[in-house]
């Protein structure tokens, strides 16, 4: 599923956060868990993968993550905002030291002239950090696609909190 590449970059972050102590989890919406099946698609990945949590709906995202209703009100699943508040999430209902979320318009509806198809947000933060958001747009290249290149740009987003 994952190019040998993809791969290759996320071994080198899991050996970095094990040599670390640290653990990573994942928030993730238009992707519905590739990244956490980057990861755990690498043997021995149980000792830095903490956990992943698939927030699909705006549901999920206000229970599992703690993303305030009226932040999705204002701003829509789609935003900057939420990005940030599911990276949030995953680092306080969880064990792990370091977070990386993702929501978007994987397509290929449910784009509009504000947000179109293929506008994805991307968060990554440490404990006790501030979130580095990313805004993408990838754009109508197809919805398997849109959500291959979001899991690549975790990676890149995610490389520097990590050093590796």
């Amino acid at each position: 599923m994952f190019s040998e590449a993809v791969l290759v970059r996320a071994d080198a972050m899991l050996t970095a956060l094990r040599s670390q102590g640290r653990m990573l989890a994942t928030a993730e919406s238009c992707t519905g868990g590739l990244i956490a099946a980057l990861f755990t698609e690498i043997a021995g990945s149980s000792d830095v993968f903490e956990r992943g949590f698939v927030t699909y709906s705006n549901t999920a995202k206000m229970q599992m993550l703690g993303v305030p209703r009226d932040m999705l009100d204002a701003h829509g699943a789609v935003s900057e905002q939420v990005a940030a508040a599911m990276a949030q999430g995953a680092l306080a209902h969880s064990q792990a030291q370091l977070a990386v979320a993702v929501t978007g318009i994987a397509g290929p509806g449910g784009g509009s002239a504000d947000k179109p198809v293929g506008l994805v947000y991307i968060a990554a933060m440490r404990a006790g950090g501030a979130p580095a958001v990313q805004r993408h747009l990838f754009g109508d290249i197809g919805r398997g696609a849109v959500r291959l290149k979001t899991v690549d740009a975790a990676l890149e987003l995610l490389r520097p909190l990590i050093g590796a």
